[in-house]
């Protein structure tokens, strides 16, 4: 338990909405979004300064009080969810820092302060005529600190790159309470150590990002989206190639799905219907994009469909013609996680091979399910063009949840012997956390862990910052 006077101290540097110790307004905050863990906290602190988080940091770090930063806790890993297994931790949400402090049309950059979520920053860059192309299904949500911190992807990685590309700088508050500033919109710094990057991806484990500046880009002026159907996965393979060699490049999505996750979709979402009345094992969201509105992107598409249709690489498909079609799509697309709760228990692989590998490694892993679970309905889908699937595995019909959600580490184990055998990673994008620390410490090479462990006591001697995330004991 953390004493009374601590909890009256802390509260006492924050404003009388900055704190809160009663159960019932906790209880959001310590319970992850898929409920799969579920914590507990005496205090959660919501500073709306960066000096703010300098003085709890500060006091926690003098009096050895553990902390857990939080941003939107849409994670999927249990990294912000405190006092899990009975830890006595203090919460740290940033959902009241939510200042946009400036965007810079010239410079193509926009800095916010982190609790602003992906939307805010989305709006604020269409509001000088630029792009923020970080795209997630839960950018209502999810925070600018949020998504630094877990080095988040989405769907446009393929154009864009995931957030570290997209970061320019960074302002933290470290261990031990003091701020680092590398808050800057330069492309190019050669001075050292690239701080911000550091912080990035570090799951809070070393000190708490406090603001962000981002790189924006030119507005999309002009889109063109289809849905297609493929006769397998390697087709889908080499329809990217083709898109990225035809349409000079300018693919900003590219989604690769299997029909068993879109029948559970269509199955358990309303208002949905099937962009294509026949029924095939892979389909495709493709979608490119200009900058320049009078762009001949429509006819690089359609010159695209034909090349691939005399070469089979799609059996079907269909252009959205006008906006409510693309929407219909890409509710399609964002549908496919939430239809799986539905459709009952599921375990989860958040990976990435190399591009090049995917139909292979879908093979080798499907058959490596199969051979252990026969009757495990396996649904990939995901982000193809930057290499990163939902490798899921659903449990069959006639097995209870509970007797297959148990399975859950030794089918983490199979799926992910065959990543590390393409050369891949066991989290693409949602981060270690708690959920995947023991299977980080099993995969990852032992000097690598040795230089992150070297890190993590440098900067946070006293291991008061996030200590049980990435780390197995």
């Amino acid at each position: 338990m953390i004493a009374d006077h601590h909890i009256i101290a802390l509260k006492a540097l924050v404003d009388a909405n900055g704190s809160t110790t009663e159960k019932h307004d906790l209880e959001p905050f310590v319970t992850e979004w898929r409920d799969k863990f579920i914590g507990k906290t005496q205090l959660m602190l919501s500073p709306k300064t960066t000096d703010e988080v300098a003085a709890i940091i500060k006091y926690c770090s003098t009096h050895q009080i553990t902390v857990v930063p939080q941003g939107g806790n849409t994670g999927l890993v249990g990294g912000s969810t405190p006092g899990i297994n009975g830890a006595d931790e203090i919460l740290i949400n940033l959902r009241r820092m939510t200042s946009v402090h400036n965007v810079n049309a010239e410079d193509y950059s926009v800095t916010v302060d982190a609790g602003c979520t992906v939307s805010m920053i989305h709006e604020a860059a269409i509001a000088s005529d630029r792009l923020f192309p970080l795209s997630l299904a839960s950018e209502g949500s999810c925070t600018a600190g949020g998504v630094a911190s877990t080095n988040a992807g989405g769907v446009h990685v393929i154009r864009y790159g995931t957030t570290r590309a997209l970061v320019l700088g960074v302002e933290a508050v470290l261990p031990d309470g003091s701020i680092i500033d590398a808050l800057t919109p330069l492309r190019k710094d050669n001075t050292g150590y690239a701080l911000a990057q550091l912080m990035i991806g570090a799951e809070g484990t070393l000190g708490i990002i406090t603001k962000v500046c981002f790189k924006l880009y030119p507005s999309e002026k002009k889109r063109s989206t289809a849905w297609l159907a493929l006769p397998d996965a390697n087709s889908a393979l080499k329809l990217l190639s083709m898109a990225r060699d035809i349409t000079g490049d300018q693919v900003s999505v590219f989604e690769l799905m299997c029909r068993p996750a879109l029948d559970f979709a269509f199955n358990h979402i309303p208002d949905l219907r099937d962009p294509i009345s026949d029924i095939y094992p892979w389909y495709v969201l493709l979608e490119c994009a200009s900058s320049d509105a009078a762009s001949d992107i429509n006819i690089k598409v359609q010159t695209l469909l034909e090349a691939a249709l005399e070469q089979n690489l799609i059996v079907d498909g269909a252009i959205a013609l006008s906006e409510q079609q693309r929407e219909l799509f890409w509710h399609t697309r964002e549908s496919l996680s939430e239809a799986q709760k539905h459709e009952g228990g599921s375990i989860k692989h958040d990976i990435s091979v190399p591009v090049s590998t995917i139909p292979k490694f879908i093979e080798a892993a499907t058959n490596a399910i199969h051979a252990k679970y026969p009757d495990a309905r396996v649904t990939p889908f995901g982000h193809m063009g930057d290499g990163n699937l939902h490798f899921n595995v659903m449990q069959p019909a006639n097995q209870a949840k509970a007797d297959f959600l148990s399975h859950w580490e030794d089918m983490n184990r199979l799926v992910h012997d065959v990543v590390i055998e393409f050369g891949g990673s066991i989290s693409a994008e949602h981060g270690i956390g708690i959920l995947k620390k023991d299977e980080l410490s099993r995969t990852k090479p032992s000097a690598n862990l040795a230089a992150m462990r070297a890190i993590k006591h440098a900067l946070d001697p006293k291991n008061i910052m996030n200590p049980r995330v990435l780390f197995s004991d």
